[in-house]
């Protein structure tokens, strides 16, 4: 199981070519609410822009993936303990793929060395 950081999902959806190596995965494919919460918050900034009003509903029912919902207890107690970076949506997305023991796909350097390639799948 792989679990999309916001940056794979947005690769991904737009057919970017680092997503490559996800598109011929034979494993399912998850999406996490706060992928979809910090696209929101990029679209408001405006450092982000959507193909289409509503956009960000229509990335959790896309056919390619699942969104999955961890529960929050769990997840936000993992989070805690991830003192190694300061970005909140980073914190999420590593604890939500810790908690469900799945791989996360990342393109981001950091995540990559602090995970590994036992813990996540490059791009």
């Amino acid at each position: 199981m792989i679990l999309l950081d916001t940056n794979a999902l947005v690769w991904l959806d737009q057919g970017h070519r680092r997503a490559r190596p996800l598109v011929d995965a034979r494993r399912r494919l998850y999406v996490s609410p706060a992928s979809l919460l910090e696209i929101q918050l990029l679209t408001e900034l405006g450092r982000y822009r959507l193909r289409a009003e509503g956009a960000v509903a229509g990335l959790a029912d896309d056919e390619r993936w699942l969104l999955d919902d961890p529960p929050a207890a769990a997840w936000f107690d993992r989070a805690l303990a991830l003192g190694w970076t300061r970005d909140p949506f980073d914190r999420l997305l590593v604890a939500h793929a810790g908690l469900r023991g799945w791989r996360l796909a990342t393109g981001d350097r950091d995540l990559i060395e602090r995970l590994g390639s036992a813990r996540c799948v490059p791009l």
